[in-house]
């Protein structure tokens, strides 16, 4: 007999001790796929049969189970596994990774296991044991499916378990061989009509029956159809689309998946109790009026339908609502009810609407998913995903996507059939540009970029921002910018730094980034530079000016002579330009941090320290045996030594804007124009033409990432700059932007980390820990960071209102205040 079992999934081999689920399992599946409790107790405790030890043996096997379902990898528990409880654990990590429980039992005669026990001699725990095993067993049987086991197999003789096979089928949702071209079309809710032109637009060709009603759609070509839910309520001729598209389905010319509007369809027509509301009660009433053979149809056909699928090899992924990557191809309640409705933020909006949780923003999957549910005025991409829904029951439009193509067909609605709750398109209110209003900034904002889809701000985060920038940002007129958090390299794994550019390197290598360029990093604030023809201002990452007046001013001065003397007025033909930068030297604005954080640590270990070493010395040389404590102490000096020359090398004497130096880097923008898209060499080869003593231009090498001389001079170039204790370099894509790869990347010397982590932090101890921090974290943050930053710029080069520039520079401040690790 063959057993049917799902290609990915936990088996869970159940029976007595000597049953054979051993033998069984070796037979039929790989070693890599069988965890066996005998052997995770040998791995615990060095004897398979330390029953002591099951605890902890049990414990190991659910985290390897745990992590191979995670890797879509079936997994196969050899385990008497014959108590309840130990059977609800393993389908509680088959839930939990969204996949498949099945159960084979071996439910082998006593004596027969009586038997093979006796032939082990490490099987002397009595019959009486194996008596308990199938005593519960028995009791389970009955009672397999009850528990969530999805199939049951039950072997009942040896000549059943010798003769069984193993059989693979593929999950309802595994379409994967089905490989186009589609026609995906968003939801449809009873619109027969624009249904049916919207087919002929896409070159189908209508079939009707002797009443004229379309029954099936022929396609051109090869092409198929591909619903993604939510085909009835609301609309006027619910039994219409209900009868066209069950038939191009029965036919084989489309595919369809369930809706949460057919999910309460069907449990209505099966008299559950629902709430009649949603265009449910449109649906029941027009279905009434049809026959009831058509009726049973139209449920089986809701019944029957997957809850998303994946198709083209798992390059394309359907699902009513959507669908996280993590889900692709999976089964689970979780799995169905994130495709059926979607996830939402626990809030409501003006419309007392649930708020959908903006998935698509995260999702950075290689499929693409199309999807429906909740309605847009336009199918826009966002992150390889595109929402289908476009609202045709509200007086929007029908919408599809031509496959593989990318090609968005749509035909208009015939009229508004249904009034929504919410309106599909909401009205802007007329305001005066130059004015911001606090409901631009509070509670829960997602703002739409170019370069990243929607970045959403929390109710918190805005709060924290708004108290920052209230009392301390410069005008908003003149605040169009904040620069983007950095993320650092990866963690080095060579013994003595934790950062190394090699790391670097291969990072934008292996992203197909073949050009960086690597650039000394500055060791001052941050600065962001707006200089006019007349006016304009320099301020910090928070949006605070440097300096006060008249010093401010003085300062913006220089620089308006410089850009003046470079003739980029004309040449750019602006009147003001935007300027990235690094202001120096470090205690020119924070003098105070640097004398309350670090001073005083620096002057506090050099008067403790000299001291105890020479303490201990004289004690070593009386012969006390203070050997170790002495070379510890010593140490911790001269790691107290290096920390004090560190913070000391970035600062340096200023008066006024004596000894004030800014090191511009990229100009961001200037009116009309932004300029991301040059080379970084373009920009620093323009900031090289201000000139002054107010300017330090920024050093800076081009590497070829895959060119190993080149690899090899970046690297030596960087040991040259933190040899003499210098901050380090940061590396960017010489291209400038690139999608979905991080703008930049720093690389901080061995020295220079000492004010970052502390004057004993290269202490081998101590790095190891560090090496486990987490840099995830602050990649997402520095990617979305970076994306409202381009999007603030592109509103002001396109003239935006100023709210709509704020609504994108508030959003920066506010991510800052994200629980992120400050040291990276």
């Amino acid at each position: 007999m063959e057993l049917k079992i799902p290609d990915l999934c936990l088996v869970v081999l159940v029976g007595a001790s000597g049953s054979g689920k051993s033998t069984f399992a070796r037979k039929h599946f790989l070693p890599t796929q069988i965890l066996s409790s005998d052997y995770f107790r040998g791995l615990v405790a060095d004897d398979e049969n330390d029953q002591s030890a099951s605890g902890d043996a049990f414990d190991v096997l659910h985290y390897v189970a745990g992590k191979r379902l995670d890797a879509g990898r079936t997994t196969v528990i050899d385990a008497t596994n014959v108590q309840p409880g130990d059977r609800a654990q393993l389908i509680e990590i088959a839930r939990r990774h969204n996949v498949l429980p099945v159960a084979i039992v071996l439910d082998t005669p006593e004596e027969v296991c009586l038997a093979r026990n006796a032939r082990r001699p490490d099987r002397d725990f009595g019959a009486h044991v194996v008596r308990r095993h199938r005593t519960a067993l028995r009791k389970s049987l009955k009672f397999l499916g009850k528990e969530g086991f999805k199939k049951v197999h039950v072997l009942r003789s040896q000549s059943e378990v010798d003769d069984a096979t193993i059989g693979y089928e593929r999950l309802l949702n595994d379409l994967r061989h089905e490989t186009g071209p589609f026609d995906v079309i968003g939801d449809v809710h009873g619109c027969r009509a624009e249904l049916e032109d919207l087919l002929v637009e896409l070159g189908y060709e209508l079939v009707r029956d002797d009443e004229g009603r379309a029954v099936d759609a022929v396609p051109p070509g090869n092409r198929r159809a591909a619903f993604v839910g939510d085909l009835v309520d609301r609309g006027p001729d619910t039994p219409g689309v209900l009868r066209l598209v069950m038939g191009m389905v029965e036919s084989g010319h489309a595919f369809c998946v369930c809706g949460n509007h057919e999910q309460k369809l069907v449990r209505a027509l099966r008299g559950r109790n629902v709430q009649v509301k949603h265009g449910l009660a449109e649906s029941l009433a027009q279905l009434a009026a049809e026959p009831e053979d058509f009726r049973r149809r139209a449920e089986r056909f809701c019944d029957g339908l997957v809850a998303h699928y994946v198709l083209d090899g798992g390059d394309l992924v359907l699902a009513h609502a959507g669908l996280p990557e993590r889900y692709h191809g999976r089964a689970s309640a979780r799995v169905r009810s994130f495709a059926l409705y979607g996830d939402t933020t626990g809030e409501t909006d003006e419309y007392g609407l649930p708020v959908r949780y903006p998935w698509a923003n995260e999702y950075r999957g290689q499929a693409m998913v199309l999807y429906g549910h909740t309605p847009t005025p336009e199918a826009e991409w966002v992150n390889n995903t595109m929402c289908l829904d476009t609202g045709v029951v509200f007086g929007g439009k029908l919408t599809a996507l031509r496959y593989p193509e990318r090609e968005v067909v749509s035909v208009a609605a015939h009229k508004v059939w249904y009034e929504p709750v919410r309106p599909l398109v909401v009205p802007e209110v007329e305001r005066e540009p130059d004015v911001l209003a606090l409901t631009d900034v509070l509670g829960r904002r997602t703002i739409e970029t170019a370069h990243r889809g929607r970045v959403t701000v929390r109710p918190e985060q805005a709060a924290s921002a708004l108290e920052v920038m209230s009392r301390f940002a410069i005008d908003p007129h003149e605040l169009l910018y904040l620069p983007p958090t950095m993320a650092p390299t990866a963690t080095s794994r060579r013994p003595d730094v934790l950062e190394h550019p090699e790391d670097a390197f291969a990072e934008y290598r292996s992203a197909g980034v073949r050009e960086v360029i690597c650039e000394e990093k500055h060791m001052g604030s941050r600065a962001v530079v707006l200089v006019r023809r007349e006016g304009g201002a320099i301020h910090t990452r928070t949006g605070r000016a440097f300096f006060a007046e008249p010093l401010g001013s003085e300062l913006l001065s220089r620089v308006r002579d410089a850009v003046t003397g470079a003739g980029l007025w004309d040449e750019l033909d602006t009147d003001w330009l935007l300027f990235d930068a690094e202001l120096l030297p470090w205690n020119a604005k924070a003098t105070g941090l640097i004398k309350e954080q670090y001073a005083s640590v620096g002057a506090a270990a050099l008067g403790v320290l000299p001291p105890a070493v020479a303490a201990l010395t004289a004690a070593r040389d009386r012969g006390v045996d203070v050997g170790a404590l002495l070379e510890r102490t010593t140490s911790r000096l001269a790691n107290a030594h290096g920390y004090s020359a560190a913070y000391q090398r970035y600062c340096w004497p200023t008066s006024g804007l004596d000894g004030v130096r800014i090191a511009p880097f990229q100009l961001l923008a200037a009116a009309g124009r932004t300029f991301h898209d040059r080379p970084h060499t373009w920009h620093l080869d323009l900031v090289a033409r201000l000139t002054g003593d107010v300017f330090t231009q920024t050093r800076h090498l081009v590497v070829d990432t895959a060119d190993e001389a080149q690899v090899a001079a970046g690297i030596r170039w960087w040991e040259e700059l933190t040899a003499g204790g210098g901050e380090g370099m940061v590396v960017k894509p010489l291209a400038n932007l690139v999608p979905n790869v991080q703008p930049g990347v720093k690389v901080r010397g061995r020295e220079y980390l000492r004010i970052i982590y502390g004057p004993d932090y290269t202490e081998p101890a101590n790095l190891e820990r560090l090496r486990q921090r987490g840099l995830g974290k602050k990649r997402s943050l520095a990617l979305r960071e970076y994306a409202l930053g381009l999007e603030a710029l592109e509103r002001v080069a396109r003239g935006e209102p100023l709210w709509r520039v704020h609504e994108c520079v508030f959003a920066v401040l506010a991510l800052e205040s994200e629980p992120v690790d400050p040291r990276l």
